[in-house]
């Protein structure tokens, strides 16, 4: 279970190092193997354990060929993954590719977020963050499953 903010600095060559409060549960639950691809709502990058994946990549092969929006979803998804592993110093190299669509330079931040992580330009998540709060200080209704929610 991921959870939590964590502000990371890449390195020259790209490569982002994993807190060490994940690295042992990344190692005990997927031998150190990740998948990154693209989030399609956002400007960031997904981050799976690799037999978190593995489930999320069946279900959406199984999905029809003849929809649009499916096959949309399985170009975009399956097209940009990309298998990672942590190295022995505990960092990931990310692929310059998904690097540029997330505009991610030297600040980033890895935010949990259950079974996965996303990756963030520190910016790019501020950003977002607070268009998000804003929304919700704006009064926008909830929906009814959010307002039975308990925090």
């Amino acid at each position: 279970m991921f959870r939590g903010i964590n502000t990371i600095n890449l390195d020259a060559k790209g490569r982002m190092a994993m807190p060490a409060r994940y690295r042992e549960q990344l190692l005990n639950h997927c031998s150190g193997q990740l998948i990154v691809t693209i989030d399609t709502n956002h400007r960031c990058l997904l981050l799976y354990p690799l037999v978190e994946w593995e489930q999320i990549e069946r279900q959406i092969e199984a999905l029809s060929s003849f929809d649009p929006m499916s096959q949309r979803v399985k170009h975009l998804l399956i097209g940009h993954a990309n298998d990672l592993e942590l190295d022995n110093s505990g960092r990931v190299l990310l692929p310059q590719e998904l690097r540029v669509y997330a505009e991610l330079e030297k600040h980033v931040c890895l935010i949990g977020q259950g079974k996965k992580l996303e990756i963030w330009s520190q910016e790019n998540w501020a950003e977002q963050r607070d268009r998000w709060l804003s929304e919700t200080a704006a009064g926008e209704e909830l929906p009814d499953k959010l307002k039975s929610l308990a925090l």
